[in-house]
């Protein structure tokens, strides 16, 4: 009993992984279209830097699928987790956040006028 429970936690939990990780693939799709339409408009309207408002736009999406993409990975170390499994996890972690980190920063200067 306790054998067939325990595999429909790992079940429920590998779903809710791969709808993670797809939410997060769609995330970055939707990221794509939002960035090439503000690409779009700002260069048929002939406003300045429309590169650097499309970077802004593209790293905002990018950042929330990198969170989802580390939500997954956590799901999956959660159900049983291996001595290997935790430090690729941490190594994914520590470079996600790295990401984050220089994306926010980008977004931030991007961001000031001028």
């Amino acid at each position: 009993m306790f054998e067939h429970s325990e595999h429909l936690v790992r079940l429920g939990v590998e779903w809710l992984r791969l709808f993670v990780e797809a939410l997060g693939a769609a995330t970055i799709c939707v990221g794509l279209l939002a960035t090439l339409r503000v690409l779009l408009s700002r260069l048929s309207a002939g406003g300045g830097r429309p590169h650097g408002q499309a970077r802004v736009t593209f790293a905002r999406y990018l950042t929330f699928a990198l969170e989802l993409q580390l939500a997954a990975d956590v799901l999956s170390t959660s159900v049983s987790p291996s001595w290997d499994q935790i430090g690729k996890l941490a190594a994914i972690a520590v470079i996600r956040t790295a990401l984050n980190f220089f994306l926010r920063q980008e977004m931030q200067e991007q961001g000031r006028p001028g």
